[in-house]
C-alpha cells in the first residue's frame, strides 16, 4: 500500500512539473485564456510548429495556398503552414482600400490579424497584398525556419529592454496588439504571432512561434521594432 501511495504522489508531481515547464514563457492577464499545449505536427515543410499557446491576439503573413468555404491556408516565408478561419465579421482590405472575401485567392500574399491558437487564426482582418510597414532604420536578421530537433539560434538583435524577464508583462488585445503584430511581422516575416504582451516600460513583447528564431520581438510604444531574441 505504501509503495502504491508513493508511486501516485510521484505521478502527480511529474505532471505538475510538465505543466509548469510549458507555461514558462507566459504572461499574466486577468482575461487571457491559460496557455495550453499544442504538439508539433512534423517538419516545417509539412506544416510543423513549435507552438505552445492559448488563444490570444496575433497574426501571420504569407502566401495563400488553398481556399475553402470557411477560410484558407497560407504558407509563411519560412515554410510554416497556417490555417485561417473566416467569419461574417471578418474585414478585408487590398493594400489600404476595402475589398471583399473574393480578393483572397491562391497565390496572393496576405496579412492576417485575429485570435491565434497555435497555428490556427480566427481572422478579424485580412489584408491582401499588404504594404511593407517595416521600419527603414531597423536592420533585422532573417528569421530561422523551424526544424524539429535543431537548437534555437542564440542571438540578440537590436535593443532588448533593460531588466527584461521572460514571462513578464500583461497580455493585450485590440488596436495596440494589432499594430505591434504588424510591425513584428514586417520586420521578421516567417512565423506566427501568438500573443502580444505590454511591458512595464510601455514597450511590447511580441511572442513568435513557428520558427526557431526569434521567439521574442520587441516593439516600442510608437510601434517600431527595436530588437529581438
Amino acid at each position: 500500500m505504501k509503495n502504491s501511495l508513493n508511486r501516485r504522489r510521484w505521478i502527480v508531481a511529474a505532471a505538475l512539473s510538465g505543466a509548469i515547464g510549458l507555461a514558462g514563457c507566459g504572461a499574466t492577464s486577468s482575461t487571457a485564456t491559460p496557455t495550453s499545449s499544442s504538439a508539433p505536427a512534423g517538419p516545417a515543410s509539412g506544416g510543423g510548429s513549435n507552438a505552445r499557446s492559448g488563444p490570444a491576439s496575433g497574426g501571420s503573413s504569407g502566401t495563400v495556398t488553398s481556399v475553402s468555404t470557411t477560410g484558407f491556408t497560407l504558407t509563411t516565408s519560412a515554410g510554416q503552414k497556417v490555417t485561417v478561419t473566416e467569419a461574417s465579421s471578418t474585414a478585408y482590405e487590398k493594400g489600404t482600400s476595402p475589398t471583399t472575401v473574393s480578393a483572397v485567392a491562391k497565390g496572393v500574399p496576405v496579412l492576417v490579424l485575429g485570435t491565434t491558437n497555435g497555428t490556427t487564426i480566427t481572422a478579424t482582418q485580412v489584408t491582401v497584398q499588404p504594404i511593407d510597414a517595416a521600419s527603414t532604420t531597423y536592420k533585422a536578421s532573417a528569421a530561422v525556419p523551424f526544424q524539429r530537433g535543431a537548437p534555437s539560434k542564440a542571438n540578440d538583435d537590436g535593443q532588448i529592454p533593460k531588466n527584461y524577464t521572460e514571462g513578464s508583462g500583461t497580455i493585450v488585445s485590440g488596436a495596440n496588439a494589432n499594430q505591434a503584430t504588424e510591425a513584428a511581422l514586417a520586420a521578421y516575416p516567417g512565423g506566427v504571432v501568438d500573443r502580444v504582451v505590454k511591458l512595464s516600460n510601455g514597450e511590447y513583447e511580441v511572442h513568435y512561434i513557428g520558427v526557431n528564431w526569434p521567439h521574442h520581438i520587441f516593439v516600442s510604444a510608437d510601434f517600431k521594432v527595436v530588437g529581438a531574441n
